[in-house]
């Protein structure tokens, strides 16, 4: 089982996740890392765990104001042998013009996309050099339906985001996870954002069928500790 820490940037600094409301998002304050530098944060990870990779939200950039054109960079450096996944609000069409491979991967957010020019480019896309997420609000798909209505163009790795749970400690949508994963069929691997609260969380993921999860509160609130982690790489 894949876990997959998270940093929120906004207004280029680290912050944290409330319920998906992201103008109620403040600084981070965490006992991993010592501000809210993303880099520091992304260190402080680090210090945890050994994860293979790291999911960033470039909030700037999926709310308009402009990506942070460095900061993945930044974190990849900071992290040698960890892979960054970065959703920055790029469209499929952004992603087709700017892959760059490993070890950077862009995460093209349905909540980004918009007609029919993104979802021609998205099915045109090579499945091993994105990450799709699904994101849903208020038990609501966000997005063109035809990419949650056509699993058969999603790539290896797709996200399943529950924004109103992300940061909200209120347990994951283990019945969504199912359906995406019943949906998805074999060969891809489906990863779980929004609401884990400690590791019997995880293991009810594992057993819905994720290979994957993506979090954040509760590693600053130490609920899910190192070895915790330890063990659910195992399973």
């Amino acid at each position: 089982m894949d876990v997959i820490p998270v940093i929120d940037v906004r207004h280029g600094v680290a912050v944290a996740a409330a319920r998906g409301d992201r103008q109620a998002y403040r600084p981070l304050d965490t006992p991993l890392c010592r501000g809210s530098d993303p880099v520091a944060v992304a260190r402080g990870y680090a210090g945890l765990f050994a994860f293979q990779r790291l999911y960033v939200a470039d909030l700037d950039g999926i709310e308009g104001r402009g990506a942070n054109a460095a900061l993945a960079a930044q974190l990849a450096s900071a992290l040698p042998g960890t892979e960054i996944w970065i959703d920055d609000g790029s469209s499929a069409r952004d992603a087709a013009g700017g892959l760059t491979g490993l070890p950077i991967l862009p995460v093209l957010g349905s909540e980004s996309m918009r007609g029919a020019d993104d979802i021609a480019a998205l099915r045109a896309l090579p499945r091993d050099r994105y990450v799709l997420s699904l994101d849903f609000k208020d038990d609501r798909f966000v997005g063109p339906p035809a990419v949650l209505d056509e699993p058969q163009h999603w790539p290896g790795d797709v996200i399943v985001m529950t924004l109103a749970r992300v940061g909200s400690a209120a347990g994951p949508d283990l019945r969504r996870i199912s359906d995406i994963v019943a949906r998805a069929g074999a060969g891809r691997r489906i990863y779980a954002a929004g609401g884990v609260r400690e590791r019997s969380d995880i293991e009810a993921l594992h057993r819905a069928g994720a290979a994957g999860v993506l979090v954040a509160t509760a590693l600053h609130r130490g609920t899910i500790k190192a070895g915790d982690l330890e063990e659910i790489a195992g399973l």
